[in-house]
């Protein structure tokens, strides 16, 4: 071991850091060891680019065709992007130090992004997702996993300009993280960072997950769940690339501000195949307004019968044979045994392959009459009796083609064939709901399902359909970031697309806003159709002690069952709540009083009051975004209530509470729900806050929070 100074923490521990003043020994070695690390830096940065340079001399002009030739340029276009050096950015954050003389692994390992090696192919930076760098995450001094010591690397920009060692040979136990700490409260400007350098054991575990398990996170603000979720991605990428590679990872989030936010994680990480998506996104954007309780019954997981139901009802009992001419012979299949094909296919096999198989099965019939008389068929004659004219117009008749909206528009349409098909399933007063209103006495809203015009509830609705009708491809890997927020219907769509794969849930129920919120994993992952554990992040790093404790006063009303969360910081002076009988005036304050610290700044209010807020902030002389549905990067953001969910800021302003309270009520209707989310939405809008949140308001604060 070194001989550097110990630096007492508040705990009473030692962990051994590296000042960089004076000149007494101590500090000269310090300063020799930071010197070493910087050259090691230096030589792995020229590594990286000799590697970078000859990935983009390799050519794909010797590709045997076009099509070789197109898909490998591709492949050596996305190396390169994924060698790409950012000057910003730490090469490596960490040191290894393995404890004896292991015979299979290096002494040193230095932790990084991403694996680079020098000219002799000897490794210079681990990447963080091998094997060998579990240590950096997991090792104590209790458990030190064979290893003497780790090295933390502070940096700014991307100059390294501090170390920090931790001993792991000696038993008891480790103090704060100075480096650490640092890094978690780095001030944030535009998009979300990676937590690479600072995840912790127990978020370690959920990333390295089996690629088999579907993992469940219910996790607090400020506890990372989105960042486990993202370096998940990147784990599983690392770790079964050829197999990924095929099938494909894809990460849904609530909407695209939400995914601009995130969007430069996985590229810093060097992973650029991974698609990121909302759910209109992937369902198709259907934007026709319907009232709360219409959502909410479509949402519900009793639809997928209902449709199911329906879909067979368009199913024609046969009332005749099949008779096929071929010269002078005829060949006759009775009528009951028409039937008895119809009812062995009918709920056995998908809609659409149904029909493919009544043909094949009825020509197969035509076929063991042709044997009977002598002949000798082969396949090719009973493909062409499938594709016949006779075959095909009795399937019209009796297996007619259908589309996803055409089944819909008669269930949401027709009142007498909702009936048929919702019997036992739903009562007279939720069909009633659910049925499209006449324009007026006898003329229905549509005319046609050509003509229909659909809500976002009914995507969910025609995703079941097409599911019902043909199977869906499935993904390797999907990743559900707000999945609280999904209907049953909807999370019966995400689990269509890994039915084959895995999944990622991320959520919590505590910041569940919509009328069909979840109440239980248990519920979201069997509507989901995957077996999971759930895993259960309360202890934080992003939000202020202070600050969350102000907001969790919320969660016996919105969530009673979950545990409260804990912030490792105290955040002494983070919260501050001013009452004021000029609102605007005081929040105009508040931002100049906050924009002069380092960092970003979000205003976040109820949406209607937000031209108001821009006006004022336009007028005021204060620069600033209004972040929308598609999000965006400004140092001050003025965020609507109903986008804030996932964005974070470093000083986070909130207009008036109880007007993003009361605002629920012109999206979720009347009611005890629209009570607890409207708590839920302030609870998330309370949590955004990274270093600071001042909270201020005219009216009475909700009575949880005085």
């Amino acid at each position: 071991m070194s001989s550097q100074r110990l630096a007492p923490d508040i705990s009473g521990n030692s962990r051994e850091s590296s000042p960089l003043t004076d000149t007494d020994p101590t500090e000269r070695y310090n300063s020799d060891i930071l010197q070493a690390e910087q050259r090691h830096l230096t030589a792995s940065r020229a590594a990286l680019r000799t590697m970078r340079e000859h990935a983009q001399a390799l050519s794909a002009d010797a590709a045997a065709d076009w099509v070789t030739r197109q898909v490998l340029q591709s492949l050596l276009d996305q190396r390169v992007a994924a060698l790409a050096d950012h000057p910003d950015t730490p090469l490596f954050f960490g040191r290894l130090d393995h404890a004896g003389d292991p015979a299979d692994l290096p002494k040193t390992v230095h932790v990084g992004r991403r694996h680079v090696h020098d000219h002799d192919s000897r490794p210079l930076v681990i990447d963080w997702r091998a094997p060998i760098s579990q240590g950096f995450y997991r090792a104590s001094p209790a458990d030190p996993m064979g290893l003497e010591r780790r090295r933390r690397f502070g940096y700014r920009g991307g100059e390294l300009t501090s170390f920090e060692d931790e001993p792991l040979d000696r038993g008891g136990s480790l103090g704060p993280s100075k480096i650490l700490t640092e890094e978690v409260e780095r001030p944030r400007t535009g998009p979300m960072r990676d937590i690479v350098a600072t995840i912790q054991p127990d978020q370690d575990e959920i990333v390295r997950a089996d690629l088999a398990q579907t993992v469940c996170v219910q996790g607090a603000p400020g506890t990372g769940k989105t960042a486990v979720g993202l370096h998940r991605a990147a784990y599983l990428l690392f770790t079964h690339r050829e197999r990924l590679s095929r099938s494909g990872v894809l990460v849904v989030g609530p909407n695209q501000a939400f995914l601009s936010y995130i969007s430069s994680v996985l590229p810093a990480l060097g992973e650029i195949r991974v698609d990121q998506t909302t759910l209109d996104g992937l369902l198709g954007a259907h934007t026709t307004a319907e009232e709360p309780a219409v959502a909410a019954l479509k949402g519900d997981a009793r639809m997928a019968e209902v449709l199911r139901t329906a879909l067979w009802l368009h199913l024609a009992k046969p009332e005749e044979g099949l008779t096929i001419v071929k010269g002078a012979a005829r060949y006759r299949v009775a009528d009951h045994e028409v039937r008895e094909i119809v009812t062995s296919l009918r709920g056995t096999t998908r809609y659409n392959p149904g029909r493919t198989s009544l043909a094949q099965r009825l020509a197969h019939a035509v076929l063991v009459r042709m044997e009977q008389r002598g002949e000798a068929p082969d396949d090719r004659v009973q493909d062409a009796v499938a594709r016949s004219k006779p075959v095909k117009a009795l399937i019209d008749r009796v297996w007619p083609k259908l589309t996803p909206g055409q089944v819909l528009f008669r269930v949401l349409g027709d009142r007498e064939f909702l009936a048929r098909a919702a019997k036992g399933v739903l009562d007279a007063e939720e069909q009633n709901t659910l049925v499209w209103p006449e324009r007026k006495p006898g003329v229905p809203r549509y005319r046609s399902f050509r003509a229909a015009r659909w809500s976002a509830a009914d995507a969910a609705l025609l995703d079941e359909l097409a599911g019902l009708m043909d199977r869906p491809a499935s993904l390797g890997h999907l990743i559900v970031d707000e999945a609280q927020d999904l209907s049953a219907m909807q999370l019966r769509a995400l689990g269509r697309r890994c039915a084959n794969g895995s999944a990622t849930v991320l959520g919590d129920l505590a910041q569940g806003t919509t009328p069909w919120s979840a109440r239980s994993w248990t519920d979201v992952l069997r509507h989901l159709g995957r077996d999971g554990a759930v895993t259960e992040l309360v202890l934080g790093f992003r939000v202020p002690r202070e600050v969350l404790d102000f907001a969790t006063r919320l969660l016996p009303a919105i969530a009673p069952t979950l545990a409260p969360p804990r912030s490792l910081r105290p955040g002494a002076g983070s919260l501050r709540v001013r009452r004021t009988p000029v609102l605007v005036e005081e929040v105009l304050a508040a931002v100049r009083d906050r924009i002069r610290l380092p960092g970003s700044v979000g205003l976040i209010a109820a949406d209607p009051a937000i031209p108001e807020l821009s006006a004022a902030l336009t007028d005021a002389g204060l620069e600033h975004l209004v972040i929308d549905a598609d999000g965006g990067d400004h140092r001050l953001a003025l965020v609507p209530a109903t986008l804030a969910k996932g964005l974070e800021y470093d000083h986070v302003v909130v207009a008036e509470p109880a007007r993003i309270v009361d605002a629920e009520r012109a999206l979720t209707g009347e009611g005890t729900e629209t009570a607890r989310a409207g708590l839920a939405r302030l609870y998330v809008v309370l949590t955004r806050a990274v270093t600071s949140l001042t909270v201020v308001h005219a009216e009475e604060l909700p009575a949880r929070l005085r």
